[in-house]
């Protein structure tokens, strides 16, 4: 009988292979374990991947299952009729399932393997699962992206649909961990912040912010995180005037950010992660000290004493203009 090495060639599988499975980080992390135990022993093997994940790849419909003599499955639960059926299929393969979970012990998808290593099992000791000991990974920088559909005041100057399309699907291309966020705040809703400090305590962690949003500008420079601005206006608006105000360069127009325009983005991205980094600190200080640039506020208390009293309105009347009512809309989630 030949030796492991002298053997044919090995197929690794696993729910990430899967038409109607899925790939989850856990699953392909314990696929580069197995992976290096399988190139330190100088084996050949092939990974079969679901084409709704990577379309470029070996998808089962590609395979001759006679080129292999072993089948290796990896990760998850072995259980059900997808699990059966490479059973099937493989049936001249020796089949082996590794740091999986064993959750029927009595099922044709456990029975099926010449030999289970499971991660857990009834009655067994559990194991580490493999994705904790997978080769280390490259740092990637973790994006915040905040983006807004609405601003419906400004009319025919709105591009806030072109501007989040050209926005994501550039920002798909990126190799970054993006996070989606929202300046809107609820206390009720799990997903959304409560506070203005909940929010800030995730906008200083990230490594940069991708916005449309004044709010996701300023926000993000007050926790010292350098943004990627882009005025969803036509002929700039309020993001532009804002980041003029505050010294922000990272700014691009909304006419630039239709198809083709991802050159200019990408300089951009590139700097706010090299020398925006610094750039966004010094402003975010700035904010904080005695000679920084005056805001509207530092107008209020002068506003105050130098006007007359308008005299008694109606409740609800908002100061300004005669006969100019304030009413409060349903929501505030799309604006500013």
């Amino acid at each position: 009988m030949g030796t492991v090495r002298e053997r044919g060639k090995t197929l690794v599988t696993g729910w990430f292979s899967f038409l109607h499975g899925e790939a989850t980080a856990g699953d392909v992390l314990a696929l580069r374990r197995v992976e290096e135990v399988l190139r330190g022993a100088g084996l050949a093997y092939d990974v079969v991947w679901s084409p709704g994940f990577r379309a470029d790849a070996p998808h089962f419909a590609d395979l001759d299952p006679a080129a292999y003599s072993r089948l290796v499955f990896v990760c998850g639960p072995v259980h059900g009729p997808q699990v059966e059926e490479l059973h099937r299929r493989f049936a001249h393969c020796v089949r082996i399932a590794v740091g999986v979970s064993v959750v029927d012990p009595a099922s044709p998808a456990a029975t099926g393997f010449h030999e289970v290593l499971a991660r857990d099992a009834a009655g067994a000791v559990p194991t580490p699962d493999l994705a904790a000991r997978a080769p280390a990974l490259p740092a990637r920088p973790v994006v915040g992206v905040v983006l807004t559909h609405g601003q419906h005041e400004y009319g025919d100057q709105r591009r806030h649909e072109e501007v989040a399309a050209g926005l994501t699907r550039w920002l798909a291309g990126k190799d970054c961990a993006r996070l989606e966020l929202d300046t809107r705040l609820d206390a009720h809703d799990w997903r959304l912040c409560g506070t203005p400090a909940q929010l800030e305590a995730v906008l200083s962690r990230l490594d940069l912010v991708v916005t449309d949003r004044l709010h996701g500008l300023v926000l993000a420079l007050r926790a010292g995180t350098p943004a990627l601005a882009v005025d969803p206006v036509a002929g700039g608006a309020k993001v532009t005037a804002q980041a003029r105000a505050c010294g922000w360069p990272a700014l691009v127009p909304a006419e630039r950010t239709v198809k083709g325009a991802e050159g200019v983005l990408d300089r951009w991205w590139d700097w706010c992660l090299t020398g925006g980094r610094d750039e966004a600190r010094r402003i975010a200080a700035g904010f904080r000290t005695a000679d920084a640039a005056a805001d509207a506020a530092d107008g209020l208390l002068a506003a105050l004493e130098t006007r007359e009293a308008p005299g008694a309105r109606p409740a609800g009347q908002r100061p300004g203009r005669a006969g100019t009512r304030w009413t409060v809309g349903p929501s505030r989630e799309e604006t500013s």
